[in-house]
């Protein structure tokens, strides 16, 4: 079979996949799906989203309204279901779905609700903190402000690919420290334990990870690190350290490698956390802002 362009997105040696009609938002990333009910996935479908989710590393889906059980259930199209957080618990009565609330008055949310509603959420990838971050993460949109809140994404192979090959051989030969304890400790405290993976989490314990990985699925390099959860670059000095990462940091999300996303009410969103970066946008004020996530478990880095 040869090749087949869907919207702005060329594939090639895929199965026929006519009922999605696609949009690509840029040049590397992010495209919106159209002509497709969640809820009910042919396994054409399921492949050629999968497919595109790879090649475009987040993928937008308007006007999905998903319950808990469908938010769920298009998930585990896709890989195993985690929990939805290592530390903040999940929604009563599904702690595999996380809401993401920061108006949330749970004393639970203290530690970082108030900034994130004034200032939104820096750039990160998720759960970096742990041995095995998810591999991608579900995100369905329930109540949502009429101006600000979007979401950005940057793509992190691409980030990697416009580095010099001299940076890019030096990148290659380093690790860095990962730590939640920032972010998460006092929600930890207040909690006293969490689960990941089906264990009990009761103490945030740095890890380390390359600064380079290769994705388990493309083979794509891309950058992992993110100013969320990494503190320092192992083999460097401390000045030498925080300097390298202030530049990666700038570097990674430069706007030729990002994307902006408006949310609207029902919204599904799904990226791939191995190979991008994002940050909310605090522009909206004490308007309401709920989305739920439910997260892919994923494998560790190398």
């Amino acid at each position: 079979m040869g090749s087949l362009i869907e919207g702005d997105v060329t594939m090639s040696e895929m199965p026929v996949r006519s009922e999605l009609r696609t949009r690509a938002l840029s040049y590397s990333i992010g495209t919106i799906v159209d002509g497709v009910d969640l809820r009910e996935l042919s396994p054409i479908e399921i492949d050629a989203i999968r497919q595109l989710w790879l090649e475009r590393k987040v993928l937008f889906f308007p006007g999905q309204h998903l319950d808990a059980d469908s938010h769920l259930a298009f998930a585990a199209h896709f890989g195993e279901i985690s929990e939805g957080h290592p530390v903040i618990p999940g929604i009563p009565g599904n702690p595999r779905i996380f809401q993401i609330d920061y108006s949330d008055d749970r004393e639970v949310y203290a530690s970082y609700g108030d900034t994130a509603r004034t200032a939104g959420l820096d750039w990160h990838t998720d759960v970096t903190f742990v041995e095995r971050p998810p591999m991608g993460s579900i995100l369905s949109a329930v109540a949502i402000p009429p101006s600000g809140g979007d979401t950005m994404f940057s793509d992190q192979g691409a980030a990697f690919a416009a580095l010099s090959p001299r940076m890019q051989d030096f990148l290659e030969g380093l690790t860095a420290v990962h730590d939640g304890q920032q972010a998460f400790q006092y929600a930890l405290d207040f909690i006293g334990a969490g689960t990941w993976e089906g264990q009990e989490v009761t103490s945030l314990k740095q890890v380390i990870h390359p600064v380079v990985r290769t994705h388990p699925e493309t083979g794509q390099r891309s950058l992992f690190v993110n100013p969320g959860f990494t503190k320092r670059i192992v083999e460097l000095d401390p000045s030498e350290s925080e300097m390298l990462l202030g530049f990666l940091y700038r570097h990674a999300v430069r706007p030729e490698f990002t994307v902006r996303y408006h949310w609207t009410q029902g919204d599904v969103g799904f990226w791939d956390n191995r190979a991008t970066q994002h940050a909310v946008v605090g522009d909206y004020g004490d308007q309401a802002r709920i989305i739920q996530r439910v997260t892919l478990r994923g494998d560790e880095p190398r």
